[in-house]
């Protein structure tokens, strides 16, 4: 299927603006011409409370992070970690598209600021991620559910983020960690491979291109040999079975098509649940893009099973 005219008009606009590779300029160029998009997204959702904390890595660092919370008794609790191909993208870019998960959800958002690369290379982001995660399963009871018992903890992230969220979920499994009931996986970065047929196609060098992947992985992980580490490309993990179920989304015309593909199709094959969709004539982005209607149909797909997953938990606990 053809790019959708929506996204046609926006790569259109894209072009006319004189955006530029991210891959010819510096991060703090690419940074604040991805800031500079925020304003397309519209107004942000209210909420009930908002909160920011600082939050200490195994390494010593802190980083901040943001509790969106919609409504007063919220049913679950959602770690969203932000894409951006661990370069570029923050809490305060991801701030609208939290507050409309929020929203959508009743769930409480959790926004992490992580460390970017290079300033702060891999694993640094991973273990951020992770001390979110930690961060967030210790104050459960702290979010206004019903008291005794506590909320489901939902995992979830777009492209590097769903790549942080894939390794918090499998990491969680192998250290006995907080009980993850979902991880949402959007156009997720799975391996560090540009030669699948999705990167080489020409129609999907479009919002995301081969090259710029190739230029955030040189930023966030330059010793090329230990891209295969599971923390950095969970899809070369060895282990997929008894993960949270998943949710993974993935856009037609985007780089990332196959590799997300294919960590879909490893987690069924090692017995974890999917609700796997590829969406027709979107590009990569599309979710957080949220004056495209595709990002509607990908916040559909995403609050379903959302709210499926919340049933089930709240079911188990009567």
């Amino acid at each position: 299927m053809a790019l959708d005219l929506a996204s046609t008009l926006f790569l259109q606009q894209m072009q006319d603006s004189g955006r530029q590779p991210m891959q010819s300029g510096t991060p703090d160029e690419a940074r604040a011409a991805s800031a500079a998009m925020v304003e397309l997204l519209g107004p942000a959702p209210p909420m009930a409370r908002v909160s920011d904390h600082q939050v200490t890595s195994p390494d010593g660092a802190s980083f901040a992070l943001r509790v969106l919370v919609p409504i007063e008794s919220p049913r679950g609790v959602i770690i969203y970690y932000h894409g951006g191909g661990w370069v570029i993208g923050s809490m305060e870019q991801s701030d609208t598209v939290a507050r409309k998960l929020a929203e959508r959800t009743s769930c409480a958002v959790v926004v992490p600021d992580y460390r970017l690369a290079p300033e702060h290379r891999y694993p640094a982001a991973v273990e951020d991620a992770y001390a979110t995660l930690e961060w967030t399963a210790s104050r459960l009871d702290e979010f206004g559910g019903p008291q005794g018992k506590p909320l489901p903890l939902i995992v979830s992230g777009d492209s590097a983020g769903g790549n942080l969220a894939a390794v918090v979920a499998r990491r969680a499994r192998d250290a006995q960690g907080p009980d993850i009931a979902l991880q949402v996986l959007i156009y997720p970065v799975t391996d560090a491979n540009f030669d699948q047929p999705s990167y080489l196609a020409p129609e999907n060098q479009t919002f995301l291109e081969r090259e710029t992947m190739v230029w955030f992985w040189d930023h966030y992980l330059p010793e090329v040999e230990r891209r295969a580490e599971p923390d950095a490309s969970p899809l070369q993990a060895e282990d997929l079975s008894k993960l949270p179920p998943a949710v993974v989304l993935t856009a037609e015309h985007d780089v990332l098509r196959d590799e997300g593909e294919a960590y879909a199709r490893a987690l069924e094959q090692a017995g974890v649940p999917v609700d796997f969709r590829r969406h027709p004539g979107q590009i990569h982005g599309f979710f957080t893009l949220l004056m495209l209607p595709g990002s509607e149909a990908g916040f559909q797909q995403v609050v379903k099973a959302v709210k499926a997953c919340l049933y089930q938990a709240h079911a188990a606990d009567r």
